[in-house]
């Protein structure tokens, strides 16, 4: 019964569909207009028949300039090419043209042949995966198979290819000016993903996708209160976006440290304006309770994702980050801290290990084109400073964070090193010190200190550790 399976695979044939393929590239010969209607997800790597993908992408270079697409113009392009000459493609063009006349809508044809292409993508990445098993060695387990699996699977689901490979530079710089014509038409032209915060924003243009942004600082800086803002912020700024009756995309937020409760109680504190500490004494009257609610309503209708699962692994992010892409088109990722996650090979050498992790998170930026927002601790060499505010020395494991990331912040408040430094009442500088305390109240800075595609430099805001509430400052220190 094994022979005769084998010998029944021996014959199959890869799924294609030559006949569509024909009649497609016909229809698009007589008239070049309806390549406007597939050229979107149709590429010439889809087409079964390699001069049947020489055709299509000289009609797209003909369209590209602003020419069209005939037996006459396809000839003078390919009339030297080997494959061209041998199949005779001069007389094979023009009978395209002939078998087309019935073709009324190329949409149809073009999902034919992507869906076929698709198929046999899947049948290589099968066939590639099966081998990987059978040869795979004891350098190799089996989980690192199993995230190269997926991975492949992603892309394809994703994508619709096997591997981006190299892309030509007038793909690029396509995608290039359409970013810059939407930034233009875009009144606050933020082009990433709004952090809520107008001076920041005027420094970043947004959380850009593809990058992978460091938020560092020492414990009791608010780092998570930041997170969480920003998460806050970035998910009503994708709903925003949003066009009518499309599904917004997704927030996902991987707190490694808390729960995703205590997340949720930061997030309702800031929205309803309560303290925290009230929330979780059960110190709270009606009105405020009334507050929660509405607030509890609201952030339940958001497309926000937490998962508090302790001790990831970075493979494990990337797996579930896919996940959420699937299922809910993630827009961004924030993670609550790097240092707590764990790299796919376990090393004795932690600076090897935070490298695996840096790159791992970069990688999934760049997969997913989303931004990765990361936060992380920093060393005591901070403490040991008169001044206090952070340095790129000071990222704990520093080397490869610094190396990996496009963007880094570090948070610093002024307000909480002068608490530490309290004169007694008597003191002749107790007055100086206050004055110096009450000029820092509420007061957070963010030190942009590493900004690949942008300016460096500081910005202040207004916040409230007990609302974990972050806010636009203006110069009398209020919330605007």
């Amino acid at each position: 019964m094994s022979q005769t399976l084998l010998e029944h695979d021996l014959l199959r044939k890869l799924p294609a569909n030559v006949h569509a393929e024909q009649m497609l590239l016909g229809a698009v010969l007589i008239n070049s207009d309806l390549i406007e209607q597939i050229n979107e997800f149709l590429k010439p790597e889809h087409f079964y028949e390699k001069l049947h993908q020489k055709i299509y992408n000289a009609i797209e270079i003909l369209v590209e300039k602003g020419l069209s697409a005939t037996p006459v113009t396809i000839k003078s392009m390919l009339d030297k090419d080997p494959l061209y000459q041998e199949l005779n493609g001069n007389e094979y063009i023009i009978r395209l043209t002939t078998i087309a006349m019935v073709v009324i809508n190329p949409y149809d044809y073009g999902k034919i042949i992507y869906d076929s292409a698709i198929k046999r993508n899947l049948i290589t990445i099968g066939e590639e995966i099966v081998n990987d098993a059978y040869n795979s060695t004891l350098e190799q387990e089996a989980p690192q198979q199993l995230e190269i699996a997926e991975s492949k699977l992603y892309l394809l689901a994703s994508e619709g290819m096997k591997e981006k490979g190299f892309v030509a530079m007038r793909e690029s710089v396509a995608e290039s000016l359409s970013s810059i014509n939407r930034a233009m038409k875009n009144t606050d032209h933020i082009t990433g993903i709004s952090t809520g915060y107008l001076d920041l924003d005027n420094k970043l243009s947004g959380f850009q996708n593809s990058d992978l942004v460091i938020i560092a600082g020492r414990p009791s800086m608010g780092k998570t209160a930041f997170a969480i803002n920003f998460a806050f912020n970035a998910c009503k700024a994708l709903q925003r976006k949003a066009k009518e009756g499309e599904k917004p995309p997704a927030v996902g937020f991987f707190s490694l440290e808390m729960s995703s409760e205590q997340l949720a109680s930061r997030l309702l504190s800031m929205m309803a304006r309560v303290d925290s500490t009230n929330l979780r004494n059960g110190k709270v009257n009606e009105e405020h309770y009334n507050d929660l609610r509405k607030s509890a309503a609201e952030l339940s209708e958001m497309p926000f994702f937490i998962d508090d699962t302790p001790a990831l692994s970075i493979s494990s992010v990337r797996s579930r980050a896919r996940k959420l892409k699937r299922k809910h088109n993630l827009g961004i990722i924030f993670v609550d801290y790097l240092q707590l996650l764990s790299g796919s090979n376990k090393s004795e050498n932690r600076v090897l290990e935070i490298s695996q992790i840096t790159q791992g998170l970069k990688a999934i930026a760049k997969e997913l084109n989303i931004p990765v927002i990361a936060l992380s601790q920093l060393s005591r060499a901070v403490e040991q400073r008169e001044d206090k505010r952070p340095l790129l020395s000071d990222l704990r494991e520093s080397g490869s964070i610094e190396q990996d990331a496009d963007l880094v912040m570090f948070l610093y408040r002024e307000e909480y090193y002068l608490r530490r430094k309290e004169p007694a009442p008597g003191d002749p500088k107790y007055s100086e010190w206050q004055a110096a305390l009450d000029k820092a109240h509420n007061i957070a800075e963010i030190l942009i200190a590493k900004h690949r595609n942008g300016a460096v430099g500081n910005v202040q805001l207004y916040y409230v550790d007990k609302f974990s509430s972050v806010g636009n400052l203006d110069r009398s220190h209020k919330q605007n």
